[in-house]
């Protein structure tokens, strides 16, 4: 069994990313830029993009759960110097099995914004 070491319970509290770049904040910089270099959110490449950033959301929200929940437990086994317990495991092997579909969005996404293929007009 591993032992937890104590620096792992020294993680930030807080998001080090400043409020202005968090991924709150895309959807209204990305149409407001779409808008001003003239494109319609409905064309296909932009459309299948924000499917695209709400799936991969649906998949990063509880990841964040996850997250908290592995520091809990984490401080917890630090604090009584006892291994991690099973379900930081399994909590471990959930969170990195949700990594691949949202990575995988997310390249598709970059793909398309940077090909803007011509998907149509959807809507």
């Amino acid at each position: 069994m591993t032992k937890c070491r104590p620096s792992i319970s020294r993680v930030p509290q807080r998001s080090s990313v400043p409020a202005k770049s968090r991924a709150s904040n895309q959807p209204i910089t990305g149409a407001a830029l779409a808008w001003h270099v003239g494109y319609s959110l409905a064309e296909g490449w932009i459309a299948l993009s924000i499917i695209l950033y709400i799936f991969t959301g649906a998949f990063w929200l509880p990841v964040v759960w996850m997250q908290m929940k592995m520091h809990r437990l984490a401080e917890a086994a630090v604090a009584a110097d006892v291994p991690l317990p099973a379900e930081y495991h399994e909590l471990f092997w959930r969170w990195f099995a949700f990594g691949f579909p949202a990575f995988a969005a997310v390249l598709a996404i970059f793909w398309l914004m940077i090909s803007r293929p011509d998907l149509g007009t959807w809507i």
